[in-house]
Formats: structure tokens, C-alpha cells, sequence
């Protein structure tokens, strides 16, 4: 089945159907069901109506997710500690936050931003370079699963600059609340600079502006107050390789396997000033402490819906 058949599928179900879907599929602050706005333009109105409808998604959960690899390019971290209770909200029912700290009362907030290279599914071999390369962006909170025991991230927002992309996030893959931005830009004018600017436009994504620059290894920060040293708060915040979701409306949670072998040595500390709305309005006036690693291999591997 692929996107017209959802589109006509979702078309018979008429009205009722999506008021239907809508009652049991509520409205969010954040995650999927957040309201979808786009930045502006003249497809604006109905790839909007499109992006929220509730019979789409539904139609389209029968979509098989394939596997995909990203040769990305300059990635930035950008991270914040914050009382745990803070990030209370933002966690879907039947997953439990990440604590840190010594009396683990603290938790991280992190959002990366990176360039894809050529996102797509792996058996297209060397015909993948024939794909676009959009900027994206993930807001993330450190969550696991109490019956199973996984551990991973819960993406409270996600974004990229590219149409196809954000709807065909939005629509069929079930941790990405996938948004559009109007333009983005992740770039190194320099060995040392590192610049980051996501526009929302006049829509749903979040807003970022920075300019950044190497640093050396720091020996404090404002990481110290849960973690022992720079190193050991990268071992936690990179080596995050699996995303969860919650479908109470399905019952069950959606477990996404994602491959990023990091190296801790490849993480370059920056320092600088970090201008977002979007992040203050979760995290409030803590610190921001970021690092870049300029490339990696992604790899999605599978998607699992494991029940409770």
C-alpha cells in the first residue's frame, strides 16, 4: 500500500471516521499528535490537513518501515540538565524517565541537529546518492521501558527542511513527530566554527540559532552535578541507540533499533551561546553544553511493537 491508497482509504472512511480517530488519538503538546503547522507557502493548506489527519496515520500503520542509512555529516549536540520533575510532562505513559544525578533527581534534555547523506534505504546501493540530503533535528528526553527493561530516547519533537521528508516522517514512521522547517542550515566555516540555524517559519518546528567553536576538553561544566567528568557525560548521551514510543490506543510500546557507533574521541566540546524559544519553553534557563562530531554512519535497522 503506498500514500495514495492511504490518502483513499482515508477518504472512505469520511468525517466520521476521522472524528472517530480523533477522540481516541487526542491532541498533544508534543510527540506525534502535536498539531502540525507549515512554515508558509501555496501547498500550505491542505499538506497541513494531510499531516494531521488521524485517518492517514491509520492508514498508513500498515506500511512496513524499512531499514535506512545516512551518511550524516556535522552533528551537533546540544544538551541540558535539568530537574527531573521538569521533564515529567513530556513523558508518554508506560515509560519512566532517566534519572542522573546522586540522588537522582536530575535528568538531560538533549537536541541534536545534523545533515543527512543521501537518507534512504540501504538496498538502493549506490543509486542512494541520488537522494536528497535534508537538515534535521531531534529533541529528545532519556527514557525506559519498566516491563522490558529497554532503555533509549523519546523524541518530543523532530524536524527537517525537506517537504517529502517531513511528511513521509510525520505519516509513517511512529517516533518521529516529525515537523517541517522553512530553511535550516548545520555548517563549519571553519575548523573551529560550528553554526547551526533551524526558521520555523510561521510553523510547528522548533527554532534554534548558534554559532559555536571548538574548545578543548572541559574540566567542568554544567554537567557536573551528575556527571564525573566531560567523558562520562558523553558516554551517556551519545550511546543512546534505540528510540521508544508509546500507542495506548494499540496497546503496546514501539521499539525503533537505531546503529550510530559514536566515538567518544570524535566528540569535539564547543562553546557558545545557544538562542532557541523552542528550548527555553522545556528547559527554562539551564545551561546549554554542546559537542559536534563531524560525521557518522546512521543505520534504522527495525522497528518492533512489543504489547502491555
Amino acid at each position: 500500500m503506498d500514500l495514495r491508497v492511504a490518502l483513499a482509504v482515508a477518504g472512505t472512511a469520511g468525517p466520521a471516521a476521522e472524528l472517530v480517530l480523533r477522540r481516541r488519538r487526542p491532541r498533544t503538546a508534543h510527540g506525534r499528535y502535536a498539531d502540525w503547522v507549515h512554515p508558509g507557502g501555496p501547498l500550505a493548506r491542505p499538506v497541513q490537513a494531510l499531516a494531521n489527519s488521524r485517518a492517514v496515520r491509520a492508514a498508513c500503520e500498515v506500511l512496513p518501515v524499512p531499514p535506512m542509512v545516512s551518511d550524516i555529516t556535522d552533528v551537533v549536540y546540544v544538551n541540558y540538565l535539568v530537574p527531573a520533575t521538569r521533564l515529567f510532562p513530556l513523558v508518554p505513559p508506560g515509560l519512566e524517565l532517566q534519572r542522573v544525578g546522586p540522588d537522582a533527581d536530575l535528568a538531560v534534555f538533549s537536541f541534536l541537529a545534523y545533515r543527512h547523506g543521501h537518507l534512504g534505504p540501504p538496498a538502493l546501493g549506490r543509486l542512494r546518492r541520488l537522494l536528497p540530503s535534508p537538515v534535521q533535528t531531534n529533541w529528545r528526553i532519556y527514557v525506559h521501558d519498566p516491563r522490558t527493561g529497554h532503555a533509549g530516547v523519546h523524541f518530543v519533537t523532530t524536524a527537517v527542511d525537506h517537504p517529502a521528508h517531513a511528511l513521509g516522517g510525520r505519516l509513517l514512521c511512529e517516533a518521529l513527530p516529525m515537523h517541517l522547517l522553512r530553511e535550516a542550515a548545520v555548517e563549519t566555516p571553519d575548523d573551529t566554527t560550528v553554526t547551526v540555524r533551524l526558521d520555523p517559519g510561521r510553523g510547528s518546528a522548533p527554532d534554534v540559532s548558534a554559532r559555536l567553536t571548538v574548545a578543548p576538553d572541559p574540566a567542568d561544566g554544567p554537567w557536573d552535578a551528575a556527571f564525573t567528568s566531560f567523558k562520562d557525560m558523553l558516554a551517556y548521551v551519545v550511546r543512546q541507540d534505540r528510540a521508544l514510543s508509546v500507542q495506548e490506543w494499540h496497546h503496546h510500546t514501539t521499539r525503533q533499533e537505531i546503529r550510530l557507533d559514536i566515538a567518544l574521541d570524535d566528540c569535539r566540546p564547543l562553546t557558545g551561546p545557544v538562542r532557541s524559544a523552542a528550548a527555553r519553553a522545556l528547559v527554562g534557563d539551564a545551561e546549554p553544553f554542546s559537542f559536534h562530531v563531524p560525521a557518522v554512519r546512521f543505520r534504522f535497522d527495525s522497528e518492533t511493537h512489543e504489547p502491555h
